[in-house]
């Protein structure tokens, strides 16, 4: 376990993010693994070739993302202690922390929330940033709903699940998590190209998101306890009833979590490339979210990612006794 490397991450992270100036100069872990998979896709995903056999190239290229994932973080540990055993822990840790978004995820969100203080459309292009949805005809409360949906499905794969797989396999297992996820994001859809090229990238995704999907619902009840206005007693209910709602078997859990905390309803009928996704309600009350619900949903994403290192704090130290 590397309870230690997770928390040490989440709290470099959560200090500093990722600099601006570093992303400019040398990119960003998620954008070299990304080029990898366009290249790979590219190459191996022929529209001549039968279905079978490009679920088979997909399959070939999640084993090679996973494999090179892990050989890459143990390199990364092993060069590091070698070269600079009194630094090392510390710059593994820093290295780890690229892999989280607590501040990005959160100056994205918050964007949204200030631009609908300048109008709609403002709104609408902030959020076309961070959802995959059509945004052209959205409403202030289309905006928000995106908006705090995408806040909650991103603190699972983004933060949540990330911190979990670096403290059960060390910065080998958070890069290897990375890498799935971001094939999952670029190849896992049922388009016709992608459907049987991205099978495998979308089930390994759903396999290693299942525990941080049930963990973030957590996470989230736990932190309404120190938001005024949310309910951790309504959070744990809707996540339980209505998380099997979503499409995905692991954004509902996150959502749902935040639909019954704040007390509003998520999902719905969307827009996606122009089609209509008559999608069920997740949660009960308002749908007609403002901007200040928006700020709201930022303060319990905040106090759940407080709750989640203060927890791998608390394991940390009872790994001591």
């Amino acid at each position: 376990m590397s309870i230690g490397l997770a928390l040490m991450a989440g709290a470099i992270e959560a200090a500093v993010g990722y600099p601006n100036g570093l992303h400019r100069a040398i990119g960003h872990p998620v954008t070299w693994i990304g080029r990898l998979i366009t290249w790979v896709d590219q190459r191996w995903n022929s529209e001549t070739e039968a279905g079978p056999q490009r679920r088979l190239y997909g399959i070939m290229l999640v084993a090679t993302l996973v494999i090179g994932s892990l050989i890459v973080g143990l390199l990364i540990v092993r060069l590091l202690y070698y070269f600079l055993p009194l630094l090392a822990l510390i710059l593994i840790g820093v290295v780890a922390s690229s892999l989280l978004a607590q501040r990005s995820l959160h100056d994205h969100v918050t964007a949204v929330a200030d631009s609908l203080s300048r109008g709609v459309e403002p709104g609408r292009r902030s959020v076309a940033m961070i959802v995959g949805r059509d945004t052209t005809d959205l409403d202030e409360a289309g905006i928000c709903r995106a908006a705090v949906e995408s806040l909650a499905e991103s603190f699972c794969d983004g933060i949540v699940a990330p911190m979990f797989w670096i403290a059960v396999a060390g910065l080998p297992g958070g890069i290897a998590y990375k890498a799935i996820n971001t094939a999952d994001s670029m190849i896992g859809h049922k388009t016709e190209r992608h459907v049987d090229f991205g099978w495998a990238a979308a089930r390994a995704d759903d396999v290693l998101n299942w525990p941080a999907a049930r963990l973030s619902a957590l996470w989230l009840a736990l932190g309404a306890v120190f938001v005024p206005g949310a309910s951790a007693r309504r959070a744990l209910t809707v996540a339980w009833r209505d998380a099997r709602k979503h499409d995905s078997p692991n954004a509902g859990w996150p959502e749902a979590a935040m639909a019954g905390a704040l007390g509003v309803r998520l999902m719905g009928p969307r827009s996606y490339d122009g089609e209509m996704v008559r999608g069920e309600w997740i949660g009960e009350g308002r749908f007609a979210l403002k901007a200040a619900d928006v700020r709201t949903a930022l303060e319990l994403y905040r106090a759940a990612c407080g709750v989640q290192l203060g927890v791998l704090a608390i394991l940390l130290g009872l790994t001591f006794l």
